[in-house]
C-alpha cells in the first residue's frame, strides 16, 4: 500500500491499471490532491503485492474490499486509471454503499474481444530492458506529449533487474493476460449509481468516443472531460488531469 496525505483527511482510493503499480500516483498525491488521504494499494498480480491467482474482477474487488476493511474505511472516493476504472466500477456495483464518487482516468471499461486477444497475447511476449535508461527511452519514443521528470522519477522504482541480467517491470504476465479477458466482459454500467467524471486522453484509443457517449448516457450521474495526450494522462496531461479531478471532488459534494 502506498499512502500520502494526513491520517485523519478524506480518504481517496486510487488504482492502477495493468502492468502498473500503486507509486504511479505518487506525484498526484502530493503535489496536487494534498487534502486527500490518498490509499494507492498494488494490485494483486502487481508490484510488491500477492501475485498468486485467481486474477478475476471478483477477486480484485474482493482485495479491494479487504483493503478498504483494513484501513478502517468504510465510505471512500475512488479513482481509477485504466484496469483501475473498470475495477472502480466493478466496485461501485457490488458495493455501493462503501463508494462515494467515481472518477475515471482513461478507463478500460470495455475492451473489445478481438482487441483483447490481441493486448493478451501481445502480454505473453517478455518485456525487458539491457538498461533501466532503455525502458525510459522506450517509454518516451510513444510520443503523446509524456513528461520526461515524471518518466524519469517513477518508471525506475516499477523496475527490478532479473537474474538474466534483463530490467522489467514488477507484474505477473499472467495477470495482465488474465485482465484483458475480464475487460472484455460487458460492464455494469447500469448499476453504478455514484457520481462519476470520466477523464479522456484525446490521443488515446482506450476510450473512443463512441465508447465515452455510451458511458455517459447509460450512467446515471456520469460527465465526461477529454484531456491533452495519451493513455496516462497523471504523465501527460498532469496539470489538466489534477484540475478535473479537484473540480470534480469539489463541485460534486453532497
Amino acid at each position: 500500500m502506498h499512502r500520502w496525505g494526513p491520517a485523519d483527511a478524506s480518504p481517496l482510493l486510487c488504482l492502477h491499471g495493468i502492468t502498473s503499480w500503486g507509486g504511479r500516483f505518487r506525484r498526484l498525491a502530493e503535489e496536487r490532491l494534498t487534502a486527500f488521504r490518498v490509499l494507492a494499494p498494488d494490485l494483486r498480480g502487481h508490484g510488491r503485492s500477492d501475485w498468486e491467482p485467481p486474477w478475476s474482477l471478483g477477486t480484485h474487488v474482493g482485495d479491494l474490499v479487504d483493503t478498504l476493511g483494513a484501513e478502517h474505511v468504510d465510505r471512500v472516493d475512488v479513482v481509477g486509471h485504466s484496469f483501475g476504472g473498470r475495477l472502480a466500477l466493478e466496485l461501485a456495483a457490488r458495493h455501493p454503499e462503501r463508494v462515494g464518487r467515481v472518477v475515471l482516468l482513461d478507463p478500460a471499461v470495455w475492451v473489445p474481444p478481438q482487441i483483447a486477444l490481441e493486448r493478451a497475447e501481445l502480454a505473453r511476449e517478455d518485456a525487458s530492458y539491457a538498461s533501466v535508461e532503455e525502458a525510459i527511452a522506450e517509454r518516451l519514443a510513444q510520443g503523446t506529449g509524456t513528461d520526461e521528470r515524471l518518466v524519469r522519477e517513477e518508471l525506475p522504482q516499477h523496475l527490478h533487474l532479473g537474474d538474466d541480467g534483463r530490467w522489467r517491470a514488477r507484474f505477473a504476465p499472467t495477470a495482465v493476460v488474465a485482465a484483458y479477458g475480464e475487460m472484455a466482459k460487458s460492464p455494469p454500467l447500469e448499476r453504478v449509481g455514484a457520481p462519476t467524471l470520466l477523464v479522456r486522453g484525446r490521443e488515446s484509443e482506450v476510450v473512443p468516443e463512441p465508447l465515452q457517449d455510451v458511458v455517459c448516457e447509460t450512467m446515471s450521474d456520469c460527465r465526461a472531460v477529454t484531456v491533452a495526450g495519451g493513455h496516462i494522462v497523471m504523465w501527460d496531461a498532469f496539470d489538466e488531469t489534477a484540475d478535473a479531478i479537484l473540480g470534480f471532488l469539489e463541485n460534486s459534494r453532497a
